[in-house]
């Protein structure tokens, strides 16, 4: 092999650095194996990405039996729920830019052979394969895994329901006492959010696309399976470097479409559509938002899970995990079986050897799809020329057309929401909160929790241009693109307008003459920046619009 490794550790110039590394319990034997680096998001603000110490252990271990040498090193993360509703919730996209970078630079700066990245919450995941694909080395992504469910009785319970009990609460349906007795049983232990929500959305991804070994990523956090996961994650990434198997070999244009395809199909967050524009960019790849619509039209729903269906993410590993998802499109036709995945296998052959649990109800045969489509609509039109995204999983309508209810930002929106100001018929806008206005682009799980704890998800919705969280469900469209901050329509719509969401045809329609839109553009005036230094200053500079990925790397 040609080691990338050898240029920082070996001849006789490079004594320094030896001796350096021998400081630290390096040997000659050691510096002559392949160094893989090992990438970890562990991190003690939340329970996602917690167990993410140990495993990297057995990672390290699967690394020496197959003949490496791994080095660890940190990057950092955010937890969108923790955050969620507050203004530190700006900071959780912005970390997928700083997790990429992160990880690039340490990568590049000590000339790993290949790289582990051991990742949990949301933005964690995406990051790794943004600095993956960028690198183009050899390069895998392990998911720590979800969090068990809940228990309160007889009942499940996900971090979903505590949101939603917020808006019940305030509406007066249960007591503080039933508020408390969800908070506090929730969240049992460690693990990401344990519905298809967008970790388990982006692990589904990283599965599908091939950057994670099939069957690895649905074993949850708490299972003792999971240190031997990571053992043979480990001995996968060798083999990787030995036969020069690179993310870009891997994630093609076919497999960005296979990656929609497992979006569409397990019901997955509308996050995945920045996500994998964003990846594409890194890779290369021509990716662009009416692909999710071309895609998700011919890909069924299959999955039943949260936020919108019965089960929890680890119900998908009972059922035989994520490679019984991937031979269910392969089976159908629905995907591009030939392509490759980190094990050196193609995708068809990962698939066919997929175990499913005799009888599982989670993930529905062909024959019996939950929709005939998948879970994303993108919708364009006067409100949002470059597009909007809805998930319409567990949705019935087909449209909605009300006024306009409009707020300037998150907080002003929520507490209209828990104040009882919102009646059903309105269409909620919350505006300034996309990719520079917020900036960061908050989620707003908060807001639409309360909506669905207060009843009223069957009769209002929701839109905006910041982004929703995995967990999120009901009538709520994200990522309207032009953003508010950029002038686009959305910035000048006013109280009582109306608005017309038609989901058949795609569309979403603001209803004022075209001539009042114009005037009202040609007044309105860019608010001035909220942050004048520091990381938000930076990536207001840089970021570009939701419908290219929110990104901050110009190609």
């Amino acid at each position: 092999m040609k080691l990338n490794s050898y240029t920082i550790t070996q001849g006789r110039d490079r004594a320094p650095a030896r001796s350096m590394l021998k400081a630290v319990g390096i040997t000659d034997e050691d510096l002559r194996k392949p160094i893989i680096g090992v990438a970890n998001t562990w991190i003690e603000t939340m329970p996602c990405n917690y167990n993410l110490r140990e495993l990297a252990v057995k990672v390290k271990e699967g690394i020496r039996a197959a003949g490496g040498t791994p080095m660890e090193f940190n990057t950092v993360s955010i937890s969108d729920g923790i955050t969620m509703g507050t203004e530190g919730m700006k900071a959780s996209l912005v970390s997928r830019e700083v997790i990429a970078d992160s990880i690039e630079l340490v990568a590049r700066g000590h000339m790993f052979d290949g790289i582990v990245s051991l990742v949990a919450c949301d933005k964690t995941i995406p990051g790794a394969a943004m600095a993956a694909l960028r690198l183009n080395l050899p390069h895998l992504v392990l998911y720590g895994g979800s969090i068990l469910p809940g228990k309160l009785g007889d009942r499940e319970l996900s971090i979903q329901d505590v949101f939603e009990a917020v808006g019940a609460n305030a509406a007066g349906r249960i007591s503080d006492a039933e508020l408390l007795a969800v908070e506090n049983a929730a969240c049992p232990g460690a693990g990401a959010c344990g519905g298809q929500f967008t970790a388990n959305t982006m692990a589904t991804v990283m599965e599908i696309i091939g950057l994670c070994p099939f069957g690895m990523a649905s074993v949850p956090q708490v299972d003792p399976r999971k240190d031997d996961v990571a053992f043979r994650c480990g001995q996968i990434i060798m083999d990787a470097v030995k036969n020069d198997l690179k993310p870009r070999d891997i994630c093609t244009r076919k497999a960005f479409e296979n990656a929609i395809a497992s979006v569409a199909a397990s019901g997955g967050s509308t996050n995945a559509v920045l996500h994998l524009i964003a990846m594409a960019r890194e890779a290369g790849v021509a990716l662009g938002i009416d692909d999710f619509q071309t895609i998700s039209n011919r890909t069924p729903l299959l999955v039943d899970i949260k936020p919108a269906g019965k089960y929890f993410a680890v119900d998908v590993d009972k059922a035989g995990g994520i490679p019984v998802i991937a031979k269910r499109l392969v089976d159908g036709g629905y995907i591009h079986g030939d392509e490759k995945t980190i094990t050196g296998k193609t995708f068809a052959e990962e698939a066919a050897v997929a175990q499913e649990t005799p009888g599982q109800q989670v993930i529905k045969p062909l024959s019996d799809p939950i929709k005939k489509s998948g879970g994303l609509v993108i919708l364009k039109g006067s409100l949002a020329p470059e597009g909007c995204v809805l998930k319409v999983t567990g949705i019935n309508r087909k449209g909605q057309t009300g006024p306009a209810r409009v707020f300037n930002c998150e907080e002003d929106a929520m507490h209209a929401v828990l104040a009882g100001n919102i009646q059903a018929g309105d269409i909620v806008v919350i505006r300034y909160e996309g990719p520079r206005g917020g900036p960061g682009m908050r989620e707003m799980l908060g807001v639409t929790g309360a909506i669905v704890g207060r009843g009223l998800s069957e009769t209002t919705a929701l839109l905006t241009d910041g982004r929703f969280s995995g967990a999120t469900r009901g009538f709520m469209i994200g990522h309207v693109a032009p953003e508010a901050f950029n002038g686009g329509p959305i910035a000048v719509v006013e109280e009582g307008d109306e608005i017309a969401i038609d989901i058949e045809n795609a569309k979403i329609e603001l209803n004022v003459a075209p001539e009042v839109v114009a005037a009202r553009l040609a007044k309105w005036t860019r608010p001035a920046e909220k942050y004048k230094v520091g990381v938000f200053a930076k990536y207001v500079k840089l970021v570009s619009s939701a419908s290219e990925g929110a990104v901050t790397s110009e190609f």
